[in-house]
């Protein structure tokens, strides 16, 4: 099995809510500003919930597999590509694949 097989720390499916903020960086509220996110070599118009520099939550109706490629057109940083970390209750998390500003 190779490492991209195996399921890593920033690869788990979001089953229970987080009792605590182990996050590394803050979080900005958008206020679910929109933006359009590429899968599967489709577009989607999404909901941004929260950015931080590494990654985001996207309120999204349909449930893509963790690991997925992603691209999301984000108004203030363009286009950011990135990989689905967990799924739950109508909501992704992204992972983006550079740290943004």
């Amino acid at each position: 099995m190779t490492e991209s097989d195996m399921l890593n720390g920033s690869m788990i499916p979001r089953s229970v809510r987080r009792l605590f903020e182990e996050r590394s960086e803050p979080r900005e509220a958008t206020g679910s500003q929109s933006a359009t996110l590429e899968l599967g070599g489709r577009e989607h118009e999404v909901r941004i919930v929260n950015l931080s520099a590494s990654g985001a939550m996207v309120v999204f109706d349909t449930v893509p597999k963790i690991g997925e490629q992603v691209v999301l057109h984000l108004k203030d940083r363009g286009r950011v590509a990135g990989q689905i970390c967990w799924v739950r209750d109508g909501h992704i998390g992204v992972t983006f694949a550079a740290v943004t500003e």
